[in-house]
């Protein structure tokens, strides 16, 4: 067995075909796969977040694949924590480790850490609750722009869970949550390489409407309707769940509903790829 271990990430916007990517890569080297997306890690979503197949999880063994739920949320922190022992279990019998996701603060925290952030004052929870339940989705971009250019590139103002952590930390400590983030790199024991898949933007695109049509095809509204006693949870304040709440309040016809799923599932993988360009410069790019 070699000495050296090595964490190999397959990352990219979604919809690229990551997951088929890691697969034969996790079957090259003999290994096990460790999700990095926020979404796939719920139990209770599986048709929006497109989850591999039974035939795909059963394969190749993954990890935080529908492995917690939507009542009790991950937080990167957590994410931190839980991966890393979950790497270094498996490397106990393995000397590679595949990392499959989308999701880049999940994939930073592994590669880089998160730094300790100071504790939260209940004034400045709060200050931050009124900010965001009194000011419009501009006004709370134009405040991030003003703290941070680069955290209006990575965040959704409808996630507002991770929008009212920023501005704890902002309130409480007159800086980005960036800084707690990068300013040093945690020394990890084991190699890292990251691998970003990408497609011509017509291609991308094109794959994305008609993975939401097969989606369709298989029970999304099905299970949407499932879910609806936790809308209010942020966990489903998530592409492929939120555009149904005005078809049920009777504001949108099932046609609008899924053309924006694919107009916001498009907006996220182009997020997605300025995020991995302007933040992962050393990383490895692939045109598939």
């Amino acid at each position: 067995m070699s000495s050296t271990k090595k964490v190999i990430a397959i990352a990219g916007p979604t919809g690229v075909g990551k997951t088929a990517f890691a697969i034969d890569l996790a079957l090259q080297h003999n290994t096990e796969i460790i999700s990095f997306d926020s979404r796939q890690i719920y139990k209770e979503l599986k048709i929006g977040v497109a989850r591999p197949t039974d035939l795909e999880l059963n394969t190749v063994k993954h990890h935080f694949i529908a492995s917690h739920s939507i009542i009790n949320p991950l937080n990167v922190a957590d994410f931190e924590k839980e991966s890393l022992a979950c790497i270094h279990h498996i490397f106990e019998t393995k000397d590679v480790v595949i990392l499959c996701g989308g999701t880049g603060l999940f994939l930073n925290a592994i590669r880089f850490g998160l730094d300790e952030i100071p504790q939260i004052s209940l004034e400045n929870r709060e200050k931050a609750v009124d900010f965001i339940e009194n000011n419009t989705n501009q006004e709370i971009l134009n405040l991030l722009n003003t703290i941070d250019f680069n955290l209006k590139m990575q965040i959704d103002t409808n996630n507002l869970h991770r929008v009212q952590r920023i501005l704890e930390v902002y309130f409480q400590t007159g800086q980005s949550i960036q800084k707690f983030r990068s300013g040093y790199h945690k020394k990890r024991s084991f190699e890292f390489e990251v691998y970003v898949l990408n497609r011509s933007r017509e291609e991308l695109y094109q794959r994305i409407n008609q993975r939401v049509d097969l989606m369709l095809e298989e029970g999304l509204e099905i299970e949407v309707a499932s879910l609806k006693p936790y809308f209010n949870l942020q966990s489903l304040n998530t592409v492929g769940y939120k555009e149904w709440q005005p078809f049920y309040e009777g504001k949108a016809t099932k046609d609008d509903v899924v053309e924006k799923i694919k107009q916001h599932s498009r907006n996220y993988a182009k997020r997605q790829i300025t995020w991995f360009k302007k933040f992962n410069k050393e990383d490895r790019w692939i045109e598939l």
